[in-house]
């Protein structure tokens, strides 16, 4: 059957990673101005004030989706992930006229492709499954992080009990393994947090971090976190050097490290074997 080969397989999960792609564009857009809504809410409380009452409630199945700037209610059809994009909407909204992002096609076609790749990298097995979780996190947490400077607990918080879950059966790592990460993840970049905080007196990191690396751990194991704090670490000062001298970024604005600690789980789930053996083969 064609599911059954690697490619038909690929091929179907790129398709289910376009769906899921529509929807993460979604929860990037929604969820942090939900949780800005609960704070909001919560803090009335605090004060013993009653909350403001919001025109319509907001969750990620509603309202429907539409534009920002006219209200224009998007159909089924203008709905299609990159096609309705491309070929029908081209880019503009049809109600206004105005110009859609290039992004939402874009995480659209990054989930299809990274879909499409985990399904044919790991096959027809209980590690493409967990796998295709994970990288769908890490999709939606690097784009908010990138967006707001958040990491919702919503997401970091059930993916770690998840990714324990998955290794009860011993499908990345063994639980042993798992749960040492979890907490050798969290532990790394809170230590990290108060060392600078003490030595500089700032913030160097948000909770969310040291979260997402706890998550991580979780999933791939102890074993795991230096080579993703490695990378995470490198690829984020090569990026954040280069916006300051070329002029892009202030020196006093934060840079959110949520989307490299992402890229490096990424990198770790598909390459981390193989790369951890060539790194100690260089030692040795």
């Amino acid at each position: 059957m064609f599911v059954e080969s690697p490619f038909g397989l690929a091929v179907m999960a790129g398709l289910l990673g376009l769906c899921i792609g529509s929807f993460l564009n979604v929860v990037i857009h929604r969820l942090p101005k939900m949780m800005e809504r609960e704070w909001l809410t919560q803090c009335a409380e605090l004060r013993g004030e009653k909350a403001e009452e919001e025109n319509e409630p907001l969750s990620l199945a509603k309202p429907r989706s539409r534009c920002p700037n006219c209200g224009h209610h998007i159909s089924a059809w203008e709905n299609i992930p990159i096609l309705s994009y491309l070929f029908i909407l081209r880019g503009k909204c049809s109600g206004c006229g105005k110009p859609i992002s290039a992004r939402y096609p874009l995480v659209e076609a990054a989930t299809a492709l990274l879909s499409a790749y985990t399904a044919w990298h790991f096959g027809p097995t209980v590690q493409a499954a967990g796998a295709l979780l994970l990288v769908w996190a890490l999709i939606a947490l690097a784009m908010i992080d990138l967006d707001t400077q958040l990491l919702p607990d919503s997401i970091t918080l059930p993916w770690l009990w998840l990714g324990l879950g998955f290794n009860l059966a011993t499908t990345y790592v063994d639980l042993p393994s798992a749960v040492v990460g979890a907490m050798a993840g969290y532990l790394a970049l809170w230590s990290v947090f108060w060392l600078f905080k003490l030595v500089t007196g700032k913030e160097g990191m948000g909770y969310g971090d040291f979260k997402l690396l706890a998550a991580l751990g979780a999933w791939l194991g102890w074993q795991m976190l230096p080579s993703i704090i490695l990378l995470s670490s490198l690829v984020g000062a090569s990026v954040g050097i280069s916006l300051i001298v070329f002029g892009r970024h202030g020196r006093n604005i934060p840079i959110p490290f949520g989307p490299y600690l992402a890229a490096a789980g990424g990198i770790a789930l598909f390459w981390g074997n193989s790369l951890t053996e060539r790194y100690l083969g260089l030692l040795y």
